[in-house]
């Protein structure tokens, strides 16, 4: 008899390079499924709107082959198993403590009842296992992670090709994407219909576009928001819409420069954000660097509302967050200015920043949000100093020159001169007239003294610097 072969879905979202798919497909009779585990879901986020148009494409890629479950995986997969006479079941490997040890117990749970389990690594280019210093220790530092650790390995695994035929076995079940109940505030998600599209056809148009268009002036150019030097690639990577493999050796293929090495570096972060969390699994909720747990922060809720609604009274972060909460995402230099101004200048708990992200932006993934709370906030592994702050005037100045970013976004400073548009506090009572703009009013006033809140800061740190 044929085997009948259950393919869970998770962070891979595609059929071309998916490895458990590809076996599962070979070995007999596949059941394509996707479950929404309750005990990891974010509710009412912008992660669950991508997911469910995601799904509804992938579900069409499989001649709509493709069940939904909502609930605990084991109780589900052991139904399916009992129902349908299920020889194997197949996954591609999740890295996050959460996961990890749900699938280790689905494992074990299926081993013991002689189902066939295999799982594969469709997620990362290399294994977090197999990177480590000399010592056997886990590397805490990005630059000797990437150079020494990973491209002292092998090299990442060549993508694979769609698989040539699937055979897929019918079971009882939805197939239905509004079955898993992940949309509640339908008016909060229209908004990203005007910003995105989803699914692998999609992630793959994109890569090809950027590549053909973005790349020349990557390294430089990607720290300008309102330029179009950045891949915009994030979400489709968070839901394995395209894989990690299929952009390294995409753009590899290409002559080799500085935007290229650049451009791979940044998959190098995200390997090394999945690495640490694989390593330092409690650093999703606590602080890495233990100094940290003294730390005197303020955590004081009205400032914190005014930087999630983009109202402090500093324009670039009030561009940042606007942009963030309109279409899902924010500009990578626009996401460690206002993370800087959220932990230092106002001395907000990193907690708070990383649960904002993980709500609003379609791109919100376990290891790459909690790895960047913890630089920005100056507790995690290879951070950034905890006095290095970003002063957003400043930043503004030097990013957003033209005020083209700025003012799309915050728009009731569009007639301002760009010579006050980082700090309209400057701005002569004439020339606020003739630009229409009453500050406290139309505008609000900055919520803290930008050099007071930085001397606090710094301040707050010496109370912890000394301590083991």
């Amino acid at each position: 008899m044929t085997k009948r072969i259950i393919h869970i879905f998770k962070n891979d979202l595609r059929l071309s390079d998916n490895p458990a798919l590809t076996e599962a497909s070979k070995a007999g009779h596949v059941i394509p499924i996707y479950i929404v585990d309750e005990s990891d879901l974010h509710n009412d986020s912008a992660q669950n709107w991508w997911l469910q148009k995601s799904l509804e494409k992938l579900k069409k890629s499989l001649d709509n082959n493709l069940y939904f479950f909502r609930g605990d995986y084991k109780e589900i997969i052991t139904s399916i198993i009992s129902e349908n006479d299920i020889q194997g079941v197949y996954w591609n490997r999740s890295y996050d403590p959460y996961s990890i040890q749900r699938d280790k117990d689905l494992k074990l749970y299926l081993e013991e009842n002689n189902i066939e389990v295999k799982t594969f690594n469709s997620l990362l280019l290399w294994e977090p296992w197999q990177v480590a210093k000399q010592d056997g220790s886990p590397y805490r530092v990005f630059s000797p992670f990437y150079r020494n650790g990973c491209l002292n390995q092998i090299e990442p695994r060549f993508p694979l090709p769609k698989p040539n035929e699937i055979n897929y076995f019918k079971i009882n079940g939805s197939k239905d994407t509004k079955s898993l109940n992940l949309l509640n505030r339908f008016n909060w998600y229209d908004k990203l219909n005007e910003h995105w599209d989803t699914g692998e056809k999609v992630a793959q148009k994109k890569l090809s576009l950027f590549l053909e268009d973005g790349i020349d002036n990557y390294k430089d150019g990607r720290n300008f928001p309102s330029k179009k030097n950045v891949s915009r690639l994030s979400p489709h990577i968070r839901f394995g819409e395209v894989s990690p493999n299929q952009i390294w050796y995409a753009a590899r293929s290409l002559k080799e420069d500085k935007n290229i090495d650049h451009f791979c570096s940044q998959l190098g972060w995200r390997e090394f954000s999945y690495y640490l969390l694989y390593h330092f699994p409690f650093m999703e909720k606590e602080n890495l660097n233990k100094k940290f747990d003294n730390f005197p922060w303020i955590n004081n809720l009205e400032h914190l509302q005014a930087w999630q609604k983009g109202l402090t009274g500093y324009p670039i972060i009030d561009a940042g967050m606007r942009e963030l909460w309109k279409t899902g995402y924010i500009h990578n230099r626009v996401r460690m200015v206002v993370g800087s101004f959220l932990v230092k200048n106002l001395l907000i708990h990193w907690h708070y920043g990383h649960a904002w992200f993980n709500s609003c932006l379609v791109d919100a993934d376990k290891a790459n949000n909690t790895a960047g709370w913890q630089w920005i906030a100056g507790s995690g592994a290879d951070a950034a100093p905890y006095f290095r702050i970003f002063n957003p005037i400043t930043q503004g100045q030097n990013f957003d020159e033209d005020g083209v970013y700025t003012k799309k976004w915050v728009p009731e400073l569009s007639k301002l001169p760009n010579k006050y548009l980082f700090n309209p506090c400057e701005a002569s009572s004439n020339i606020l007239n003739e630009a229409d703009l009453e500050l406290g009013k139309d505008y609000p006033l900055p919520i803290v003294d930008i050099k007071e809140s930085r001397k606090s800061a710094l301040q707050a740190f010496e109370t912890i610097k000394n301590k083991s």
